[in-house]
């Protein structure tokens, strides 16, 4: 049984060992390497109107660990734009299902939900914000990626108000 255990870690060494006397260097993980299946996109249409909505739930959750992650990342003295540009990717590919995630039949005349009717009411206003979001995470995972301390600053800033414009507008206050 021991023997299992180890010999995967012995292969990994000896790749990384191999790699380093060729001038090569190990592959290193990225942020696509880190998601998980829940991260799949989801066909909506195939899906009950009560799962939709934990559905988006969920992916509203991760969006905000990730934020949070990033600025906690960001609250000390030397941030690793790694780390953030993983977060940033969780942002981005998350940001890019909302849209979907507000179907006909999923509003609160049809099931428990912190949405508010206008998402359904002013279909082209709620558009604009999932696109301001969007546009906002894209910039951010760019500015990440370039490990470009300013622009990640600022993309954390249009992040947040995107996501405050989008609550005040779309959601259900807080008790």
């Amino acid at each position: 049984m021991a023997k299992n255990r180890l010999f995967p870690a012995l292969a990994s060494l000896t790749l990384a060992a191999s790699l380093a006397a060729c001038g090569g260097e190990a592959p290193t993980e990225t942020a696509e390497d880190t998601m998980t299946e829940d991260a799949a996109p989801m066909d909506v249409a195939e899906m009950e109107p009560e799962a939709i909505v934990k559905a988006r739930h969920d992916n509203f959750e991760e969006i905000g660990d990730a934020f949070k992650a990033i600025r906690g990342e960001l609250e000390g003295s030397e941030p690793d734009y790694t780390k953030i540009a993983t977060q940033a990717q969780i942002i981005d590919t998350n940001a890019g299902k909302v849209g979907d995630y507000f179907p006909e039949g999923t509003g609160p005349d049809a099931v428990k939900t912190e949405a508010l009717a206008t998402i359904w009411e002013k279909p082209e206003e709620f558009s604009a914000a999932v696109d301001k979001l969007t546009t906002a995470s894209a910039a951010l995972l760019t500015a990440a990626n370039a490990s470009d301390a300013a622009a990640v600053s600022a993309g954390v800033k249009e992040l947040g108000s995107s996501c405050k414009n989008c609550h005040d507008q779309f959601r259900e206050e807080d008790d």
